[in-house]
Protein backbone atom coordinates (compact mmCIF):
# COMPACT_ATOMS: atom_id res chain seq x y z
CA UNK A 1 0.00 0.00 0.00
CA UNK A 2 1.40 3.15 -1.13
CA UNK A 3 1.44 5.95 1.45
CA UNK A 4 1.15 9.46 0.01
CA UNK A 5 1.98 12.69 1.69
CA UNK A 6 0.55 13.71 4.75
CA UNK A 7 -2.84 15.85 4.61
CA UNK A 8 -2.84 19.28 6.41
CA UNK A 9 -5.92 19.31 8.28
CA UNK A 10 -8.22 22.30 6.58
CA UNK A 11 -9.96 24.98 8.21
CA UNK A 12 -12.53 25.29 10.08
CA UNK A 13 -15.70 25.17 7.84
CA UNK A 14 -16.66 29.10 6.74
CA UNK A 15 -13.11 30.24 7.33
CA UNK A 16 -10.62 31.13 4.54
CA UNK A 17 -7.00 29.25 4.91
CA UNK A 18 -4.27 31.77 5.39
CA UNK A 19 -3.27 33.80 2.55
CA UNK A 20 -6.51 33.53 0.80
CA UNK A 21 -6.95 36.60 -1.69
CA UNK A 22 -3.14 37.05 -2.26
CA UNK A 23 -2.16 40.08 -3.61
CA UNK A 24 -6.22 41.92 -3.52
CA UNK A 25 -5.96 41.33 0.31
CA UNK A 26 -2.75 43.07 0.70
CA UNK A 27 -4.73 45.97 -1.50
CA UNK A 28 -7.65 46.15 0.60
CA UNK A 29 -5.12 46.20 3.69
CA UNK A 30 -3.39 49.17 2.36
CA UNK A 31 -6.30 51.08 1.07
CA UNK A 32 -8.07 50.77 4.47
CA UNK A 33 -5.13 51.83 6.59
CA UNK A 34 -4.64 54.87 4.24
CA UNK A 35 -8.16 56.15 4.63
CA UNK A 36 -7.98 55.18 8.35
CA UNK A 37 -4.69 57.87 8.62
CA UNK A 38 -6.71 60.38 6.42
CA UNK A 39 -10.14 60.09 8.70
CA UNK A 40 -7.30 60.78 11.43
CA UNK A 41 -5.61 63.74 9.37
CA UNK A 42 -9.03 65.43 9.18
CA UNK A 43 -9.87 65.35 12.14
CA UNK A 44 -6.83 66.75 13.95
CA UNK A 45 -7.36 69.60 11.25
CA UNK A 46 -10.73 70.26 12.38
CA UNK A 47 -9.79 70.27 15.85
CA UNK A 48 -6.72 72.38 15.68
CA UNK A 49 -8.82 75.16 12.78
CA UNK A 50 -11.91 76.01 16.12
CA UNK A 51 -8.98 77.84 18.08
CA UNK A 52 -7.72 79.92 15.20
CA UNK A 53 -11.01 81.06 14.03
CA UNK A 54 -12.35 81.84 17.69
CA UNK A 55 -8.75 83.84 17.91
CA UNK A 56 -9.41 85.43 14.43
CA UNK A 57 -12.72 87.01 15.66
CA UNK A 58 -12.41 90.64 16.15
CA UNK A 59 -13.60 91.67 20.06
CA UNK A 60 -14.73 95.59 20.98
CA UNK A 61 -11.95 97.73 22.38
CA UNK A 62 -11.81 97.34 25.86
CA UNK A 63 -15.42 95.34 25.93
CA UNK A 64 -17.30 98.47 24.77
CA UNK A 65 -20.37 97.56 22.16
CA UNK A 66 -21.10 101.68 22.01
CA UNK A 67 -21.82 103.65 18.52
CA UNK A 68 -21.63 106.36 16.95
CA UNK A 69 -25.33 107.02 16.48
CA UNK A 70 -27.23 109.80 18.09
CA UNK A 71 -27.86 109.25 21.79
CA UNK A 72 -31.24 111.40 23.00
CA UNK A 73 -33.67 112.16 26.17
CA UNK A 74 -36.80 113.84 24.86
CA UNK A 75 -35.35 117.42 25.60
CA UNK A 76 -37.48 119.90 28.04
CA UNK A 77 -35.65 122.73 29.99
CA UNK A 78 -35.03 121.00 33.16
CA UNK A 79 -35.04 122.92 37.04
CA UNK A 80 -31.22 123.20 36.69
CA UNK A 81 -28.57 124.91 35.32
CA UNK A 82 -24.98 124.89 34.05
CA UNK A 83 -22.36 125.39 36.34
CA UNK A 84 -19.14 123.85 34.77
CA UNK A 85 -17.82 121.82 32.04
CA UNK A 86 -14.48 119.51 32.49
CA UNK A 87 -12.49 116.60 31.23
CA UNK A 88 -11.06 113.56 32.42
CA UNK A 89 -8.79 110.70 30.49
CA UNK A 90 -9.37 107.47 30.82
CA UNK A 91 -7.42 104.03 29.65
CA UNK A 92 -10.17 103.38 27.01
CA UNK A 93 -11.67 106.76 26.72
CA UNK A 94 -12.17 110.48 27.20
CA UNK A 95 -14.66 111.78 29.11
CA UNK A 96 -16.47 115.16 29.19
CA UNK A 97 -18.61 116.33 31.98
CA UNK A 98 -21.49 118.87 32.42
CA UNK A 99 -22.25 119.99 35.56
CA UNK A 100 -25.26 121.10 36.63
CA UNK A 101 -27.01 122.36 39.80
CA UNK A 102 -30.83 122.22 40.63
CA UNK A 103 -34.20 119.94 41.34
CA UNK A 104 -33.62 116.77 40.84
CA UNK A 105 -37.65 116.24 40.49
CA UNK A 106 -36.93 115.76 36.93
CA UNK A 107 -34.92 114.37 34.56
CA UNK A 108 -32.29 115.57 32.79
CA UNK A 109 -32.50 116.12 28.56
CA UNK A 110 -30.10 115.84 26.19
CA UNK A 111 -28.88 115.50 22.57
CA UNK A 112 -25.34 114.30 21.42
CA UNK A 113 -24.67 113.73 17.71
CA UNK A 114 -22.25 114.26 15.45
CA UNK A 115 -22.30 116.70 13.45
CA UNK A 116 -20.69 118.30 10.24
CA UNK A 117 -20.80 121.56 12.03
CA UNK A 118 -21.17 122.75 15.70
CA UNK A 119 -23.76 125.83 15.27
CA UNK A 120 -23.69 128.58 18.24
CA UNK A 121 -27.78 128.61 18.98
CA UNK A 122 -30.36 131.77 17.91
CA UNK A 123 -27.22 133.18 15.69
CA UNK A 124 -26.56 129.75 13.42
CA UNK A 125 -22.71 130.62 13.21
CA UNK A 126 -20.33 128.00 13.13
CA UNK A 127 -18.33 127.28 15.87
CA UNK A 128 -14.54 126.02 15.25
CA UNK A 129 -12.86 123.34 16.02
CA UNK A 130 -10.08 120.87 15.69
CA UNK A 131 -10.21 117.29 15.11
CA UNK A 132 -11.36 114.96 12.38
CA UNK A 133 -14.90 114.94 13.67
CA UNK A 134 -17.42 116.91 15.81
CA UNK A 135 -20.40 116.18 18.50
CA UNK A 136 -22.75 118.33 19.13
CA UNK A 137 -23.92 118.11 23.11
CA UNK A 138 -26.95 119.96 23.80
CA UNK A 139 -28.70 119.58 27.52
CA UNK A 140 -31.66 120.45 28.61
CA UNK A 141 -30.87 123.14 31.21
CA UNK A 142 -29.57 127.37 30.62
CA UNK A 143 -26.07 128.33 31.53
CA UNK A 144 -27.89 131.17 33.86
CA UNK A 145 -30.54 131.71 36.75
CA UNK A 146 -34.16 132.93 36.48
CA UNK A 147 -32.51 136.65 36.51
CA UNK A 148 -30.53 135.97 33.61
CA UNK A 149 -27.37 136.25 35.97
CA UNK A 150 -24.71 133.45 34.51
CA UNK A 151 -24.13 130.27 36.77
CA UNK A 152 -20.98 129.09 34.35
CA UNK A 153 -18.37 131.62 33.54
CA UNK A 154 -15.64 130.03 31.21
CA UNK A 155 -12.16 132.08 31.32
CA UNK A 156 -12.29 131.07 27.44
CA UNK A 157 -15.17 130.04 26.16
CA UNK A 158 -13.44 128.57 22.83
CA UNK A 159 -11.14 126.51 25.10
CA UNK A 160 -13.25 125.09 28.00
CA UNK A 161 -10.88 122.63 28.80
CA UNK A 162 -7.01 122.08 27.72
CA UNK A 163 -7.35 118.55 26.40
CA UNK A 164 -3.73 118.55 24.84
CA UNK A 165 -2.35 114.89 25.47
CA UNK A 166 -5.83 113.28 25.19
CA UNK A 167 -5.99 110.18 23.60
CA UNK A 168 -9.42 111.08 21.79
CA UNK A 169 -10.44 115.03 22.77
CA UNK A 170 -9.15 117.39 20.32
CA UNK A 171 -11.06 120.79 21.24
CA UNK A 172 -13.91 121.41 23.67
CA UNK A 173 -15.83 124.99 22.87
CA UNK A 174 -19.22 126.27 24.05
CA UNK A 175 -21.63 127.33 21.54
CA UNK A 176 -24.07 128.87 23.50
CA UNK A 177 -27.19 129.46 26.12
CA UNK A 178 -30.60 129.96 24.08
CA UNK A 179 -34.24 129.09 24.82
CA UNK A 180 -33.26 127.22 27.85
CA UNK A 181 -30.75 124.96 26.39
CA UNK A 182 -26.76 124.98 26.53
CA UNK A 183 -24.65 123.91 23.63
CA UNK A 184 -20.69 122.40 24.10
CA UNK A 185 -18.74 121.33 20.30
CA UNK A 186 -16.46 118.48 21.21
CA UNK A 187 -14.09 118.00 18.12
CA UNK A 188 -12.62 114.88 18.33
CA UNK A 189 -10.14 112.58 16.28
CA UNK A 190 -12.78 110.98 14.44
CA UNK A 191 -15.75 109.39 14.05
CA UNK A 192 -15.62 106.91 17.27
CA UNK A 193 -18.25 105.00 19.60
CA UNK A 194 -19.52 106.66 21.92
CA UNK A 195 -22.26 107.04 25.19
CA UNK A 196 -23.98 109.31 27.24
CA UNK A 197 -25.72 108.92 30.67
CA UNK A 198 -26.16 110.75 33.62
CA UNK A 199 -25.20 110.80 37.24
CA UNK A 200 -26.62 112.24 40.39
CA UNK A 201 -24.39 114.06 42.93
CA UNK A 202 -22.38 113.82 44.67
CA UNK A 203 -23.94 116.63 46.58
CA UNK A 204 -27.39 117.27 46.94
CA UNK A 205 -28.73 118.84 43.79
CA UNK A 206 -26.24 118.20 41.71
CA UNK A 207 -26.33 115.78 38.47
CA UNK A 208 -24.00 115.45 35.79
CA UNK A 209 -24.00 114.53 32.11
CA UNK A 210 -21.48 112.42 31.00
CA UNK A 211 -20.03 111.56 27.43
CA UNK A 212 -17.51 108.92 27.33
CA UNK A 213 -15.67 108.63 23.52
CA UNK A 214 -13.93 105.96 22.85
CA UNK A 215 -10.27 105.53 21.53
CA UNK A 216 -10.89 103.29 18.59
CA UNK A 217 -13.48 101.35 17.41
Amino acid sequence: MTIGPAMRPGPPHGQEPEGAGGAHGGMWSTVIRRRALALCAGAVMALGAAPAAAAGTPQPFCGQVWGSLPEAVPMRVADAVVTDVRAGRHECFDRLVVDLHGEADRPLTYTVRYAPQVREPGSGHTVPLRGGAALQVVVGAPAHGEQRQPTYVPADRAELVDVDGYGTFRHVALAGSFEGQTSVGLGTRARLPFRTFTLAGPDSGQVRLVVDVAHRW
